[in-house]
């Protein structure tokens, strides 16, 4: 059987490191299952989701797209990491969601003259799909929004402690 071929051909030796919950190894069957959860979730972030999105006219500062479905109200200075600004709109960028995972993930940043810095680590692949969307932002200065500019003090902190250069 197909299955059984594959199984065994990515398996590994039997030494492996691999934990018997590891979610990387190959099932015996392939049908998921759900389970119950406790979560937390994020108190009043609505009102932040809105304020952010509204001030930019739902519209991404940087690549200007518009879909609602795409946008995010993405945090300059994570939510783990400054209670008192969570809710802070100046905190806040309106960005594509392909944007806001590169921005989280210290890929991009913005100067404090709201100009857009690319990280030389994503510039350097060469990859249509960066060369079409990342590298034109280099030197382009943000979108601005309508009320809560973007903190300076939020955006040097987010070079300081995410950017990757």
């Amino acid at each position: 059987m197909e299955c059984a071929r594959l199984r065994k051909e990515f398996a590994g030796p039997a030494d492996s490191a691999a934990e018997p919950e590891d979610d990387a190894a190959l099932p015996d069957d392939f049908t998921g299952e759900t389970r119950r959860a406790w979560a937390e979730l994020r108190v009043k972030q609505h009102f932040f989701r809105r304020a952010v999105l509204s001030s930019y006219g739902l519209t991404c500062c940087m690549s200007g797209t518009t879909e609602p479905q795409l946008l995010v109200a993405s945090h300059i200075v994570p939510w783990s990491e400054d209670k008192t600004n969570r809710l802070n709109p100046c905190n806040g960028l309106c960005l594509s969601a392909i944007h806001d995972r590169a921005f989280d993930r210290g890929l991009i940043a913005v100067t404090d003259d709201y100009t857009v810095v690319v990280s030389e680590t994503l510039l350097s692949q060469s990859s249509t799909f960066v060369s079409s969307v990342f590298a034109p932002l280099v030197g382009e200065r943000i979108r601005l929004p309508e009320r809560f500019s973007p903190d300076r003090e939020f955006l040097a902190w987010h070079r300081a402690r995410r950017f990757v250069g």
